[in-house]
């Protein structure tokens, strides 16, 4: 072939509406927000539909408070998967947040304001207690942290000596009432998870927390303290945990002392739901609390359906499968296909 022929010859370029599909199939299937939040928006768009009055004010006033719960702990759960561990120290420490923020004033005297700020810190040493076993000593997340429920059951007990307490009335107003028409519980919860997102996303600490996620030696070699952000992450994420049990508590007026068992499923799938891999790494903590309305929402309209808990959370676990199954499936066909066609 001569010189002229050569460079005549035109070099194929990829289709343009490839690459787009291309990217519009990584952004639904690779951990985008964009997914959970057109899902989202469809529930709300069927439920009355499927269910009339599963959209009412009074349906939607009910469980927007469960949801402001469940937003604020799968917050810290997402700062957890983020460096690559699970928490399933979440019951622990919700139930700690609610037994410290009602049997303190009830049986001990102590004021409400006192145990409401307790009730945040505790869970939050032990969280660090957490970060220490996880990070330090180099034991499974796993491991470490269902050690841990096992311990923090055991000081709710200890604590309310086996007998549920009432929240106190200050207290359980507060997460009763609302403000201009929004419950208290939401609110709190917008502003924390605000905070968080702010905090996640666009600070120095946000920054250092998923390039840990990415990866701890690479974030170790350019002179991050791995150590010192993952028990930050750890401790920031059982603060999380006691307020959603201290809010819950409040709303509850008199919780059980397991109220954080049917919380731990939601967290993880809320997580998943929002983004954020099971592998660690980019996390969105804003995703996750739309995530955690989507739950909500869809255990409202099975409700109202007449589904039981237990069916509930077989939903939500095939809901969780079915995520984690696309995500991994879809993108490989994907490029398997765009393998042959190119080829």
């Amino acid at each position: 072939m001569s010189t002229s022929e050569r460079t005549s010859t035109p070099v194929a370029a990829p289709p343009r509406a490839a690459g787009h599909a291309g990217r519009t199939v990584a952004r639904l299937f690779g951990g985008s927000w964009v997914p959970i939040t057109v899902a989202t928006v469809a529930l709300l768009a069927v439920s009355p539909a499927i269910a009339p009055g599963s959209l009412g004010s009074a349906s939607v006033l009910s469980m927007l408070p469960f949801a402001a719960v469940l937003a604020i702990a799968a917050a810290g759960q997402t700062l957890v998967v983020q460096q690559r561990g699970l928490d399933l120290s979440v019951p622990g420490m919700m139930a700690l947040g609610a037994v410290l923020v009602t049997a303190l004033p009830q049986q001990y005297g102590v004021g409400v304001v006192p145990a409401v700020v307790l009730a945040v810190l505790v869970p939050a040493l032990f969280g660090l207690l957490n970060g220490v076993l996880v990070a330090v000593f180099g034991i499974t997340p796993l491991v470490a942290t269902l050690g841990m429920n096992a311990v923090l059951l055991g000081t709710v007990f200890a604590v309310s000596d086996g007998t549920p307490s009432g929240a106190a009335d200050g207290l359980n107003r507060f997460t009763l009432d609302r403000t201009l028409g929004v419950p208290n519980t939401v609110i709190v919860a917008v502003v924390v998870i605000a905070v968080a997102a702010v905090v996640a996303s666009r600070s120095i600490i946000g920054h250092r927390l998923t390039q840990i996620g990415v990866s701890e030696r690479a974030a170790a070699a350019i002179g991050i303290r791995v150590n010192r952000y993952r028990l930050s992450a750890y401790g920031f994420a059982a603060a999380c945990y006691g307020a959603a049990g201290l809010l819950l508590a409040g709303y509850a007026k008199t919780p059980p002392l397991f109220l954080g068992d049917s919380y731990l499923l939601p967290t993880v799938a809320a997580v998943v739901l929002g983004g954020t891999a099971l592998t660690g790494g980019i996390a969105s903590i804003a995703a996750t609390a739309v995530a955690a309305l989507f739950l909500s929402q869809l255990g409202q309209l099975l409700r109202s359906l007449g589904w039981p808990d237990s069916s509930q959370l077989i939903a939500q676990a095939v809901v969780l499968i079915l995520v984690v199954v696309l995500r991994v499936v879809v993108p490989t066909a994907w490029q398997r296909w765009r393998g042959r066609s190119t080829s």
